[in-house]
């Protein structure tokens, strides 16, 4: 996934995952920064940035990394419930928008060579187990571990703690200390990755094993296939091509971020 002389880029939510990797890194004498995208969320967001906040004076700091803080309300014009609102979009959607381009823009303004993020076992099976079901080849084409830089305008993304599970990573947490927030963010009450987790934790009680099994099981199909992401990267160069508006690529005019921005911008100038 990457090397020690290689910058890499953490995205951080306050949450036992993301501060675990960006521990993990730092422990292991990688070059790990953080970003944390405080989305406005009333009391959340506060007690998240505060966690996130206190790791990295604790931890990161003295190791010489950096905390990057990007403030929705400040930069977009309005907290994620508000802008979801303006858009008649799920927050989820809205947020998942936000994160991506961001996390993309901060690490080829700054540099860095890899974004890491703390998807953990769970997350993967449960996100595998929702495009199955719907069919979406395309998000099935790019669910893997790595994702290459496809194209100038694109950094690496990796999910280095794809093989842990939930329960690892907060026994990992305790053991080593690390104060983390243990409630779901309120805003993805009704989200379908939760009830996809439900459903896979009750196969798991049932059947030990299931979720490595069942990810795992693709990871092995996907290298022998030409849905692999590294076989993907010819293709994608074919099909995207900078937005109009930003610069970052995209298949469209205008990427979705671009997109969402405007369509905001517009409804609240009426």
């Amino acid at each position: 996934m990457f090397d020690k002389t290689e910058r890499i880029l953490v995205a951080v939510s306050g949450g036992k995952d993301s501060l675990a990797l960006w521990h993990i890194l730092l422990m292991l004498g990688y070059q790990a920064d953080a970003l944390y995208v405080n989305l406005g969320i009333p009391g959340y967001s506060d007690r998240s940035l505060e966690k996130v906040q206190r790791f990295a004076d604790l931890v990161a700091k003295p190791r010489g990394a950096l905390l990057h803080v990007h403030k929705v309300e400040k930069e977009e014009g309005a907290g994620i419930q508000e802008l979801a609102d303006l858009v008649h979009r799920p927050p989820c959607s809205v947020c998942g928008t936000i994160k991506r381009y961001q996390f993309n823009h901060l690490a080829l303004e700054h540099r860095y060579d890899v974004m890491a993020t703390g998807h953990n076992l769970d997350d993967e099976a449960a996100r595998l187990l929702g495009n199955i079901l719907h069919w979406q080849t395309d998000y099935l084409e790019k669910q893997g571990p790595v994702l290459p830089a496809s194209m100038e305008g694109f950094a690496k993304k990796v999910k280095p703690l794809y093989r842990l599970t939930e329960r690892e990573l907060a026994a990992y947490c305790v053991l080593t200390r690390i104060d983390y927030v243990v409630e779901e963010c309120p805003m993805a009450q009704g989200a379908r990755t939760l009830l996809y987790k439900d459903v896979l934790n009750r196969l798991e009680t049932h059947s030990p094993g299931t979720k490595q099994s069942f990810y795992w099981g693709f990871l092995a199909m996907q290298g022998r296939s030409s849905l692999h992401p590294q076989a993907m990267a010819a293709s994608d160069q074919a099909l995207l091509h900078p937005c109009l508006t930003c610069g970052q690529p995209t298949v469209a005019d205008h990427c979705a971020y671009c997109k969402l921005m405007a369509r905001a911008k517009q409804t609240m100038s009426h």
